[in-house]
């Protein structure tokens, strides 16, 4: 395989993954969808696998959340999220409707930004989500700018309206569409129109200012991903390291092709070639190889010098992706945990003084942990409650009142504030027979992207089954590699912790 035929190869395997994202692909359904032979789909499941941009479980295939980095590239190189989404929030509040900005996408358009307000009959439409530019407002505000405003009286859905205008770029053409979308039961199409025109116009004057002012030179964007965890770091080849490693079940020039595309995000003009070679390390040709597929995709346009990356890029599952909730990002990980040390295992958030299960998986044993998500127990006498405590003010700790829950809880204030202090200066916390007698758990906390921890896991076990050398030998640095993945995971999806796993 020729490195620009391997890239395109890849990125069909991942139109196809991408198609159907809530089921779980199997190499034989991704021959037939790309006609690819089942030697090269193994091979390039392989390569996304080691990349982090897929997840095999068996023959199971899935798209994992690194793989958002793709379309992060899009949002942060193209600087209209980063520039308006505050403006769109301000407008959503004040309107208290839906309100959405697209872009022109071949024969469509796609959400860069939605803020949508939640009830019972609320709007659907994610990031990266493709409409037909002549059934939504968005799409007929972006086929007539000349026009000031355009309605989409249940063009697209049944009881669904929107209003939308166009926002200019510094150049004069429209970048985007600003749209406000409700539905029948609170306005008509007309109503929606008159209710919140005046708004509207502010918005956009807003957003066309804030692009006016935005930096018109190549100036890096805000990253894509954390610091280090891009697939391609500057200067380096770690392609060439897993080549030499995974042998012929790694192809180094898709990584390559991939690493290109992330990296044409990094600035917001784009990058010429020789930028785009220094940020990735690479080979001017492999760098012109690479750019070259890309364009030919739809994937990135260049205006004779730079290169930068279109919205297509979006289709490569942000939008499924996007929408994944806490839950849901933890549990593989979570599962493969549980399948290393033979032990239940849990992540749980801080909800008041207590811990909230957001994420479980029980082994089968004749002596087991009755837990499931949901279950809420007193902070104070578990090991992830203690982890999570030891992130909160000092004043948070005063206030709880340990009352005794086996002849083993710790109920003096002073000798629980004790432990939580060594939680933190560990990094993880032991509970020993405290919340019921027989169980015993460690925890170590996961953090998001800013250092701040906002949930833990553990592992709990019956006391008969392991002993506390057991649980900090064996299971410890299992858990810190477990909260490590899970921790990657959350800063590439962005989601919150909450008590409902959301």
């Amino acid at each position: 395989m020729e490195a620009a035929g391997t890239l395109e190869r890849g990125l069909a395997v991942l139109r196809a993954l991408a198609a159907d994202p809530a089921r779980p692909g199997r190499a034989t359904d991704l021959v037939r969808a790309t006609g690819l032979a089942r030697s090269t789909v193994d091979r390039v499941l392989g390569t996304l696998a080691h990349l982090g941009y897929a997840r095999l479980d068996g023959r199971d295939v899935r798209l994992a959340p690194r793989l958002m980095e793709v379309g992060e590239a899009y949002l942060t190189g193209s600087g209209l999220r980063d520039a308006l989404a505050p403006l769109a929030e301000r407008l959503a509040e004040e309107l208290d409707e839906s309100v959405s900005l697209a872009v022109p996408d071949g024969d469509g358009v796609r959400f860069v930004v939605q803020v949508t307000r939640r009830r019972t009959m609320s709007v659907s439409f994610r990031v990266g989500d493709l409409l037909p530019a002549g059934r939504c407002a968005a799409g007929l505000a972006l086929l007539d700018p000349a026009s000031p405003y355009a309605l989409d009286d249940q063009l697209i859905e049944p009881g669904l309206i929107a209003v939308a205008a166009p926002v200019r770029g510094p150049d004069g053409q429209a970048a985007c569409a600003l749209s406000v979308v409700s539905h029948t039961s609170r306005h008509t199409a007309e109503g929606l129109r008159d209710h919140c025109m005046p708004a509207l116009r502010e918005a956009v004057a807003a957003m066309e200012a804030a692009l006016a002012a935005a930096p018109a030179d190549e100036l890096p964007a805000p990253a894509a991903a954390p610091a280090g965890d891009l697939p391609w770091p500057a200067g380096g080849d770690p392609a060439r390291d897993a080549k030499r490693e995974l042998g012929m079940g790694f192809l180094q020039s898709l990584a390559r092709g991939l690493a290109v595309l992330v990296a044409l995000g990094s600035a917001r003009r784009g990058l010429t070639l020789a930028g785009c070679a220094r940020a990735t390390g690479l080979p001017r040709a492999s760098v012109r190889r690479a750019v070259h597929t890309l364009e030919r995709l739809g994937y990135a346009a260049d205006d004779g010098t730079r290169f930068t990356l279109l919205p297509r890029v979006l289709e490569l599952g942000y939008a499924h992706l996007s929408g994944l909730r806490f839950g849901e990002i933890v549990q593989p990980h979570l599962s493969d945990l549980t399948a290393r040390v033979r032990e239940s295992a849990s992540v749980a958030v801080l909800s008041g003084d207590d811990v909230v299960y957001v994420a479980r998986v029980q082994t089968v044993s004749l002596m087991s942990i009755d837990i499931t998500v949901g279950t809420r127990l007193p902070a104070y006498a578990t090991s992830m409650g203690r982890v999570l405590l030891a992130g909160q003010p000092q004043e948070r700790l005063a206030a709880i009142v340990p009352r005794r829950l086996s002849p083993r809880t710790v109920t003096s204030r002073e000798e629980l504030a004790a432990l939580v202090r060594l939680a933190a200066a560990d990094g993880y916390a032991v509970v020993d027979e405290e919340l019921e007698e027989g169980v015993r758990s460690i925890a170590v906390p996961i953090r998001d992207r800013a250092g701040r921890t906002v949930a833990a896991v553990n592992v709990a076990t019956h006391a008969g089954r392991a002993g506390l050398d057991d649980l900090l030998h064996d299971v410890l640095p299992a858990l810190r590699e477990t909260a490590a993945r899970m921790e990657a995971d959350l800063a590439f999806a962005r989601v919150a912790a909450d008590p409902h796993g959301r």
